[in-house]
């Protein structure tokens, strides 16, 4: 039961910055919102103010914010009424479009704030090496003690954990360059990454066991850094599943969500007490706004991305494709996420109940 609360909140929280992201962009833009609703499936509680209906769904899973016109399957008489989604400004639709996305990246940053402000229990690192590890890469280098990572192979590293990141999403083989800090002076150097059999990857070398409590405005720095891990997990997992370097097991649903991820990080936190619990669940949360932001702005009919691939293609044209062939196309992407939504959903039963 303790699982199913915390699901629900999370999910909750997420879906609501989404939806009122595209909420509040309607209302600046003149557009009206038909219905704004929580869940999926038939309504428990449904109230309709200032003609929009608000709905609390059976299901705990996804949202809407429904918009008048939208995909010209609202129109009467093939014309847009007054309020209309079609009727708004292109760039008025641009960002009600956009804003729901943008939203969980508010979410998240906000989260990140929380969590940087419990930094005596989070493990937060600066990507210093606190000690070298006898006969990796990073030895033979020439890196040492008190060496502050500044980059590997041209990207930029905030935090110690980006490094085990990028060895593990972005690192293929071959030399790596890494560029450090010591003594306020930087110097490139280039070292061989190790395989490491029980981890399964490439190991730098290097290892860090010193926290960092930041203070004053330094916390809005770490939350962007935690923020800013987030985002880039979630772009480099997506670029692994797409190269297959991602497995069935590795991939999750609601139910495997709330199973696998929520419930057993709940069981493993509870007994350090309740801000570790507070802590792994505004983690997950931080990770499933992130997701959720990053997956709707891919080009995918159906998603936010899709709409806004069809909106800029009306910013380059001068007028907008036709609005029953957009609502075609959309329609299309919608039944196609709804087979991969039963798909997902036997995955993680499978998931569940066979590993």
């Amino acid at each position: 039961m303790v699982t199913l609360i915390w699901f629900i909140v999370i999910f909750g929280a997420v879906v609501i910055a989404h939806e009122f992201g595209h909420f509040l962009l309607a209302k600046a833009n003149g557009i009206h919102v038909v219905e704004f609703s929580v869940g999926m499936g038939p309504s428990l509680i449904s109230v309709k103010k200032g003609g929009t209906r608000y709905a609390l769904k059976l299901f705990p899973i996804g949202g809407a914010c429904m918009f008048e016109g939208e995909d010209g399957l609202m129109e009467k008489d093939g014309e847009p009424g007054e309020g209309s989604f079609l009727k708004a400004p292109v760039w008025g639709r641009i960002s009600t479009v956009v804003a729901g996305p943008f939203f969980n990246f508010i979410l998240a940053f906000i989260i990140a704030f929380i969590m940087v402000n419990m930094s005596d229990i989070i493990a937060i690192r600066d990507p210093v090496v606190t000690q070298v590890v006898e006969g990796g890469g990073a030895e033979a280098a020439g890196l040492q003690d008190g060496d502050l990572i500044i980059s590997l192979n041209g990207e930029r590293i905030r935090m110690y954990q980006e490094i085990s990141l990028y060895m593990q999403a972005t690192y293929r083989s071959g030399d790596l360059k890494v560029v450090y800090e010591r003594d306020g002076e930087r110097y490139t150097t280039t070292l061989t990454p190790q395989y490491d059999q029980g981890s399964g990857i490439y190991m730098l070398g290097v290892s860090n066991s010193d926290f960092v409590e930041p203070k004053g405005l330094a916390k809005f720095r770490y939350a962007w850094y935690e923020m800013r891990y987030s985002v880039k997990a979630t772009y480099k997992s997506l670029g692994m599943l797409f190269r297959g370097r991602v497995s069935r097991e590795d991939v999750a649903g609601p139910v495997g969500i709330a199973v696998n991820v929520v419930g057993k990080t709940y069981e493993a936190a509870k007994d350090y007490g309740w801000r570790s619990v507070l802590l792994s669940m505004l983690n997950i949360t931080l990770m499933l706004s992130v997701n959720l932001g990053i997956l709707n702005l891919l080009p995918i009919p159906a998603l936010d991305g899709g709409r806004l691939v069809f909106l800029l293609v009306e910013v380059i044209r001068g007028k907008p494709i036709p609005p029953e062939k957009e609502g075609m196309v959309h329609f299309v992407g919608l039944m196609f996420f709804m087979v991969l939504m039963v798909f997902i959903f036997f995955n993680d039963l499978s998931n569940i109940f066979l590993h």
